[in-house]
């Protein structure tokens, strides 16, 4: 009986230990969650100010030129793709009038 009493001593002694372990751990756990969640919340308060920044920049010069010069590219590309709906509209019926010998040569 008294082996029973001195192993179950020792695992009692065991199992505080770990339980001791563990709430350092988790003691440690929270500090790091803490100092990641203050991390987390300056991180939003520099994209809070960056996008503050932005819209500020959205009235700038040369915001609007860059503005102006994609809307003339823009009208570039429409006429050239009129173009080139014209250009295949023509060889179309080009073709369709060619006799079936002259496309052969």
């Amino acid at each position: 009986m008294v082996q029973k009493n001195s192993s179950s001593q020792g695992l009692m002694e065991q199992v505080i230990e770990h339980n001791i372990a563990l709430q350092k751990k988790d003691v440690e756990l929270i500090s790091n969650i803490n100092k990641l969640v203050q991390r987390i919340d300056k991180l939003i308060s520099i994209f809070e100010e960056a996008s503050k920044h932005v819209a500020e920049v959205g009235d700038d010069k040369k915001i609007i030129e860059l503005a102006d010069k994609l809307e003339e590219l823009l009208n570039q590309n429409k006429n050239l793709a009129k173009g080139l709906v014209m250009l295949e509209q023509y060889v179309r019926t080009k073709s369709q009038f060619e006799s079936p010998m002259q496309r052969r040569i």
